[in-house]
């Protein structure tokens, strides 16, 4: 009988994180301020992990944080205190990438659960049962695999497996990456990637400075480096039949409509498929939910295939989405049938818009009046960045939930 797999998302802040446990993950995965290898993308205080760490467990969660840069020396001097206080707080488990690291863990927190990251490119299951044996509980597969491959790491190894199914793809392999290093001084490999794969790429002659050719594999354009986003939705019976414990979803930099949306679409389609295997298929409402966030086209990466031409996206690096967020619901009145509103886009009288719930029914309704909360005056627009309105709903709405336009009727 195959084990139902965790559902992990990514949380680059605590309303991130807050979203992606509400939307249905069973576990998020995040980071501090430091040790990790997303210094951009928000991250959590000391006072923030314990907050995370408290939301997390009163709702039955877990959260993993990441310790997985590759450190020099002059980043050894902290990490014990801050690998203690992770234990302090009861963090579930950490997710570590360097040999020492490792070490020190084992050494400092002996208690801990340690997962391998991704970052130590895990691609065979001699190294994976390497790592089990120095005592991990987990090992992340490098997205560098295909589904068979990752088929006979499961046979060979009686350790948690847990891989990537959604999310950015990175052109160097499992983000062993000199490019940001090199172009900008930032170290990819110690969090501070300036994602020079995305970026728009000319020739230039030694002798001719200042004189620039485009490069181009064909007409398409000059982003050579520009990977497609892995999606496995589509092939999810695949994913959960390969025998995983836990399945990724990539993006700690992504907005808060993306852990949301993301995570309840694959949450919706993990549940479907265990309350009917033999009869299970992928809904298009799963894939329409995938489509209305910000994203780049869609691969299958690795899984099928080795990536070829049509794996990238030459011509731009810009991302696609056919919907936009423009409120968050922080409370709703049954009695008055009004939700308190935070505007996070521009929102006016007669707009319709789509109501996307945690757990409740997705559905439509055109905005009939808005009320500024401070002024308690109508108003037809809300064009202030975090405006607090009130606005009548014509159903019942869940807090936290999020309102959000087609990109069309902008």
């Amino acid at each position: 009988m195959i084990k139902k797999p965790e559902l992990l998302a990514p949380a680059g802040n605590l309303e991130k994180m807050k979203m992606a446990v509400l939307y249905g993950a069973d576990a998020v995965y995040l980071g501090g301020k430091a040790f990790g290898l997303r210094a951009f993308g928000g991250n959590f205080t000391y006072e923030e992990l314990k907050e995370a760490v408290e939301f997390a467990h009163a709702r039955g969660k877990k959260v993993y944080v990441t310790v997985n840069i590759f450190p020099h020396n002059s980043d050894m001097e902290k990490l014990p205190d801050y690998l203690r206080y992770l234990q302090e707080i009861n963090v579930d488990a950490l997710l570590v990438a360097d040999l020492g690291v490792f070490m020190l863990c084992r050494k400092l927190i002996p208690d801990m659960e340690l997962h391998i990251s991704t970052q130590a490119n895990n691609t065979n299951w001699a190294t994976v049962n390497a790592w089990k044996e120095l005592g991990a509980k987990r090992v992340v597969l490098a997205r560098e695999m295909s589904l068979k491959e990752i088929r006979e790491i499961r046979e060979k190894c009686d350790v948690d497996l847990e891989m990537f199914m959604h999310g950015a793809m990175c052109i160097s392999y499992s983000g062993r990456c000199l490019l940001s290093n090199y172009f900008t001084g930032r170290d990819s490999n110690r969090g501070s990637c300036a994602q020079s794969c995305r970026w728009k790429y000319a020739l230039v002659e030694e002798t001719r400075p200042g004189k620039y050719f485009p490069i181009e594999e064909d007409d398409r354009g000059t982003y050579i480096m520009n990977s497609k986003d892995m999606c496995l939705m589509p092939h999810i019976k695949d994913v959960i039949e390969s025998g995983v414990d836990s399945l990724k979803i990539e993006g700690r930099m992504k907005s808060v409509h993306y852990a949301a949306s993301v995570t309840k679409a694959y949450r919706l389609a993990i549940d479907s498929y265990f309350a009917d295997p033999e009869n299970f298929t992928v809904k298009k409402e799963w894939m329409d939910e995938l489509e209305k966030v910000s994203h780049r086209a869609y691969t299958t990466g690795f899984y099928y295939h080795q990536p070829d031409a049509d794996d990238q996206i030459y011509g731009k690096t810009s991302y696609d989405q056919t919907s936009d967020f423009v409120g968050l619901v922080r409370s709703y009145d049954a009695a008055t049938g009004y939700a308190v509103v935070e505007q996070r886009n521009n929102m006016k009288v007669g707009q319709e818009i789509e109501v996307f719930q945690p757990t409740g029914p997705l559905y439509r309704l055109k905005i009939t009046s808005m009320i500024d909360n401070e002024t308690n005056e109508e108003i037809s627009v809300a064009p202030h960045p975090q405006q607090i309105i009130r606005m009548k709903m014509e159903q019942p709405v869940e807090e936290y939930t999020i309102l959000r336009r087609d990109v069309a009727a902008k």
